[in-house]
């Protein structure tokens, strides 16, 4: 258990030292959605959405982006880094076994993006006047299962990866389809029905449509939320079959 502690705290403050990864795990989202915020036209009530301004739905889209930016630009270059560097098989002679650094870098990443999150939430709440989640548990799921499958998703980008570049080119590949997807150039709300269809079958889709919902006060959709859930199980296995700690 000390050791598991010592790693955590260790990748902790490596993770604090990169100026990179503060910034766009912690901080972009929510200033993007400060610079959408800005915007007149997205902070008036629009008969398209419902009486809803678009602010509203960009709130969960930037509490996604923070996601994105942990699973697939801070994770992936770091764990392939080390397995590149020899790192990983050092460890495997010593009593830390390489699974440990794995899931510090989980925790590490999963605790910034919730924090990014809840950032997110509350300078929206204060600066635009957006609603805070009126069904929390229904959100906290949702948002625990969005988390888990970002981060499986940048498992498998190091899984396929064997070199920092490599993972960076992946994960870069990746990660527009997957803005796209969360809503971040048009809210999935927006979007026609037909794109709209599928864009849900996606977990980021599925996450923006889960959070939306719950930010309403209606309970997740079941089928969003086993998108989610059939998105993490599946890119976990693929993460577990395909990762190499050397």
């Amino acid at each position: 258990m000390s050791a598991s502690t010592a790693v955590l705290r260790t990748e902790a403050r490596l993770f604090g030292r990169e100026p990179g990864a503060l910034f766009w795990v912690l901080l972009f989202p929510t200033v993007l959605m400060v610079i959408l915020g800005m915007i007149p036209d997205f902070r008036e009530p629009s008969a398209d959405l419902g009486g809803r301004r678009t602010i509203d739905l960009y709130v969960p889209v930037a509490v996604l982006l923070s996601m994105i930016m942990a699973g697939l630009q801070a994770m992936p270059p770091t764990l392939v880094g080390y397995r590149e560097r020899g790192i990983l098989r050092r460890m495997s002679t010593t009593p830390v076994r390489p699974a440990t650094l794995l899931g510090a870098q989980i925790v590490v990443n999963a605790v910034a993006a919730l924090g990014s999150g809840l950032l997110v939430l509350l300078v929206g709440r204060l600066a635009f006047d957006v609603a805070l989640p009126k069904q929390l548990f229904g959100y906290v799921l949702a948002l625990a299962l969005a988390v888990l499958a970002a981060l499986a998703l940048g498992a498998t980008v190091c899984a396929v990866t064997r070199t920092t570049k490599a993972a960076q080119a992946v994960g870069s590949v990746i990660f527009f389809p997957t803005m796209f997807t969360a809503g971040v150039w048009i809210p999935v709300q927006a979007m026609p029905d037909t794109l709209r269809a599928i864009v849900e079958i996606t977990p980021l889709g599925a996450a923006s449509q889960a959070l939306d919902d719950a930010m309403l006060g209606a309970w997740p959709g079941w089928d969003h939320l086993g998108v989610l859930a059939a998105w993490m199980i599946v890119l976990i296995a693929a993460a577990s079959r395909w990762f190499k700690w050397e």
